[in-house]
């Protein structure tokens, strides 16, 4: 403990030792100073992950009741097809009864002359498209 080392710059660093200069701004670039344009850049970045992050949690919100909506609509068309199915069969049931003599006794006459009109083309044609969604 007795020896001082009282001149430190007769020691040379190793050519493994690198040497930071916070301070020369030589070369027109330092990192110890702020950018003029760097709060800015900040501030634009911080914006855009947000709006990125909102984006995403909107779709993804969307999609979920997308899909939650679509199943309700599927309970509901099944529903809706029993439905049409029991009154299908209450047609056919009261159909049965129907003939042409009950049309005099409802006060139907039958029909003496008949025109019929044709139409060139498919002007009154629709088509129905598939798998819409």
């Amino acid at each position: 403990m007795g020896t001082r080392i009282h001149k430190i710059s007769k020691y040379t660093p190793s050519i493994f030792q690198g040497k930071l200069d916070f301070s020369s701004v030589s070369h027109g670039v330092s990192l110890s100073t702020e950018h003029p344009a760097e709060s800015l850049l900040f501030r634009l970045l911080s914006l855009i992950l947000i709006v990125a992050i909102g984006g995403y949690l909107y779709f993804v919100s969307a999609s979920i009741l997308n899909v939650i909506a679509r199943r309700e609509a599927l309970t509901h068309v099944s529903v809706i097809q029993g439905s049409i199915g029991g009154l299908e069969q209450r047609h056919f049931e009261l159909s049965r009864g129907i003939s042409a003599e009950s049309g005099s006794s409802l006060g139907l006459a039958p029909i003496s002359g008949k025109t019929y009109v044709y139409r060139p083309g498919n002007v009154g044609a629709a088509t129905i498209a598939r798998n819409e969604i």
